[in-house]
């Protein structure tokens, strides 16, 4: 699976978990020279407090597309050390 966005392969690993509809990628397999830190945070009741980056590609700027649990509920571990996608990021697979 890749997760593509302004032209840039910005993730790509066979080792994808998917919850609730989203491909959650390891954190190794992201380029981090996309990434700018974020102070976004968000609450789900049964996954914990997600964190988020923006992804700034070719001069272009995605705010809080990239999501990630750091320290995901019991109920959420299979998503420790993984991230996510959303905000035109399009996912292909290979």
């Amino acid at each position: 699976m890749k997760a593509v966005w302004n032209g840039q392969i910005i993730a790509g690993s066979t080792d994808t978990v998917v919850v609730e509809g989203n491909h959650y990628f390891p954190a190794s397999s992201v380029r981090q020279e996309f990434l700018r830190p974020s102070d976004t945070t968000s609450v789900c009741p049964w996954k914990g407090t997600a964190h988020y980056y923006t992804l700034e590609v070719n001069g272009q700027t995605n705010p809080d597309a990239v999501w990630y649990y750091p320290e995901p509920k019991e109920a959420a571990r299979q998503i420790a050390g993984r991230v996510a996608f959303w905000r035109g990021v399009t996912l292909q697979e290979d």
